[in-house]
Parts: C-alpha cells; sequence; structure tokens
C-alpha cells in the first residue's frame, strides 16, 4: 500500500482527539456542576410559567428535533426507502435547533441546580446531562475531519440520542406526570 493510500484509509485513532475533548467536556461540567454553588434563580425564557415548565417543553422539543435527527440520518445513510432531495440540510438544521434548545435547560441547570447526587433520577440526570455534552463535542469534532470510520458518525448520534431520551425521562416525563401538562 502506497503512502496515498494510508491517509486515505479510515482510521480509528482519528477519534482519539475529538473523543478526549468530548470526555473533558462531560468531565468538567460534572466537576463544575458538583462544586459550584447553586444560585437557586430560575432563567426565564418568554412564554412558560416557570423554570420546569420551560426545561421540560425546551427538552421535548429537543427530544423530537433528535428523531428528525435518527429519520434524515437514517435517508441519508440510505437506510430508508425515501428520496429525498434536501434532507442534509434538513439534518443539519434539525441538530442545530436541538442544540440551541438545549442550551437554556443545561444553563438553568448548572447555574440555578448545579449536579445533584441526592436522589436516583436527579442523579442519573446529571450524569446523562454532562454525557450528552461530552457525545455532542465528540461528534461535532468528528464532522470535519477526513479519514474518520463511517460508523463512528451513526454511533455517535445514536448515543447522543440515547442520552437526549435519559434526560427526556429523567426530567420532562417526571414533570408532566408529577405536576401535569402545563406551560
Amino acid at each position: 500500500m502506497d503512502t496515498a493510500q494510508a491517509i486515505r484509509r479510515p482510521s480509528t485513532l482519528l477519534l482519539l482527539l475529538p473523543l478526549a475533548w468530548g470526555a473533558l467536556v462531560a468531565v468538567v461540567l460534572g466537576l463544575y456542576g458538583g462544586m459550584h454553588q447553586p444560585t437557586g434563580h430560575a432563567v426565564s425564557v418568554a412564554g412558560f410559567s416557570g423554570a420546569l415548565p420551560m426545561k421540560a417543553w425546551l427538552t421535548t422539543g429537543a427530544l423530537v428535533l433528535a428523531a428528525v435527527q435518527i429519520f434524515s440520518a437514517r435517508t441519508m445513510w440510505r437506510r430508508s426507502p425515501l428520496n429525498l432531495p434536501l434532507i442534509s440540510g434538513l439534518h443539519r438544521w434539525s441538530g442545530r435547533l436541538a442544540f440551541l434548545l438545549t442550551l437554556p435547560v443545561a444553563f438553568h441547570c448548572l447555574y440555578a441546580l448545579g449536579a445533584r447526587y441526592d436522589s436516583p433520577r436527579v442523579m442519573m440526570h446529571s450524569i446523562v446531562g454532562c454525557f450528552f455534552y461530552g457525545v455532542f463535542t465528540t461528534k461535532m469534532l468528528a464532522l470535519p475531519r477526513r479519514g474518520i470510520p463511517s460508523w463512528a458518525f451513526p454511533v455517535l448520534g445514536g448515543l447522543a440520542f440515547t442520552a437526549l431520551v435519559g434526560l427526556w425521562l429523567t426530567s420532562s416525563l417526571w414533570f408532566f406526570t408529577t405536576f401535569g401538562v402545563k406551560f
């Protein structure tokens, strides 16, 4: 094999740097959340009656957009019989919007509440939240790199989706079943 072929060949080693940055993001968020003195002040987003409904609905919106991500990724990777010409744009924009919806939620969780480990639900929520941002960072840093194995993107996307489902289960579903559906 010549040098040019070796350079073009996908290598799992190329994932190490994005994985290291993703792990660092997850650990730093967890450490910050654990050491930061929570302010208890809610972050307000217009249109919601309080912080908990805002977090529940924004996380639900992010989960719906993440489902669009799964659908569009399957279509782009030819795992769906559909042939949609604008699917890559849908994939990119649904991902951007899903991520943007998570930012006020994460900011409120870290700033107002911090990472908590006093109840199993909240502990899982804190850990999965840090994991989500670590996986998201890894995926975003791996995307522009040439030579990343093609299996890495569905795995990273699937992990991000799974983490978002875990976040929804430990927050939004809990809110809706405890307090009802309210804005």
